[in-house]
């Protein structure tokens, strides 16, 4: 029964929820719409430097000190899943809006989210150091990594790179973190203390990213661009890439040879993605007209990632055989 509610506990769908319904009831728009953004800048900034200091620069040596594990998992995350999304997202252009259906490839790009990775890890008696390490390695690979293979992989008449977004990224993203790893000696006792804070930060920063792109996508007329069928396609296809992409992390594993635990590791940390940085990345990477309807599918899996791990991890817990 804890593993069925698990998802109706998670203050994150509660974030997730009210950032979207207030975009929808009241947007930022207009002069609004500037300030929303200074302020999910700022939020963002802020997000990354915490991040820098309470990633344990110990774990980082760690996780490259094991190749054997966490160069597949690599290769898993940022070379199969983005190919599988850029797949995905030609198939849903053709009944989905554009920007949605880019929306697939984008989810493909991002790294693995840190907190439910490695507690559907530990709930389904996996290896959690590996966890642990794996998704935080994950993660700042993913600063460093995501827009750039999204760029390459989306082509320049989907997306462009240019010098102004490259410096947003360095100084929202990548600036913040590297201080944050400089000044973590002094930072990572006190931050590790206060880590029921740290995770309201976390979704605190979310809400305000997922509200800012919303209400771009709403005032683009978002609700009228949906009809019941679309919604039932984007359902679908979402689901296909979550299911896909568990069966694969975990078939991956299997093919390494890899003890259970540390399999259940891979599949955690391979199948499941980056809201934190996904939503955070997409108000830098696009207009605020159109971000919100590129992480939509990202908003989704989301959910269903919750809505499927609960039960797996259960499952693999009472040491059913999954293949």
């Amino acid at each position: 029964m804890r593993s069925r509610l698990s998802i109706l506990a998670d203050p994150m769908i509660a974030v997730l929820f009210i950032a979207t319904l207030l975009a929808v009831i009241l947007p930022a728009a207009g002069e609004a719409r500037a300030t929303a953004q200074t302020v999910s800048n700022v939020a963002i900034f802020v997000l990354f430097l915490v991040n820098g200091m309470r990633i344990a620069r110990g774990e980082i040596a760690r996780g490259l000190a094991n190749w054997r594990f966490f160069l597949p998992l690599m290769l898993w995350v940022f070379g199969v899943m983005p190919v599988i999304g850029l797949g995905l997202s030609g198939l849903a252009g053709t009944v989905l809006p554009p920007l949605v259906a880019l929306g697939f490839l984008y989810l493909g790009c991002l790294p693995s989210t840190v907190q439910s990775a490695t507690s559907y890890t530990s709930l389904a008696g996996g290896n959690i150091a590996l966890s642990v390490v794996g998704a935080a390695l994950i993660n700042i690979a993913g600063v460093f990594i995501t827009a750039p293979l999204f760029a390459a992989l989306a082509g320049s008449e989907a997306v462009e790179i240019g010098t102004e977004t490259i410096v947003r990224i360095g100084v929202i993203l990548i600036l913040p973190f590297v201080i944050g790893q400089m000044v973590q000696g002094w930072t990572i006792e006190w931050l590790r203390e206060r880590k029921s804070d740290v995770a309201w930060l976390d979704r605190a920063v979310i809400g305000i990213a997922v509200y800012v792109a919303f209400s771009g996508a709403v005032e683009q007329g978002l609700g009228t661009m949906f009809g019941a069928s679309q919604w039932a396609v984007l359902i679908v296809l979402v689901l296909i890439y979550l299911v896909v992409a568990s069966g694969g992390a975990w078939t991956a594993a299997r093919f390494l040879s890899a003890p259970r635990e540390d399999r259940i590791a891979f599949l955690f940390a391979g199948a499941q993605k980056s809201v934190a940085i996904g939503a955070p990345m997409a108000a830098i990477l696009f207009p605020a007209e159109a971000a919100g309807f590129v992480i939509a599918p990202l908003l989704l899996y989301h959910l269903l990632q919750l809505v499927i791990a609960a039960p797996l991890a259960g499952l693999l817990a009472r040491n059913q055989p999954l293949g």
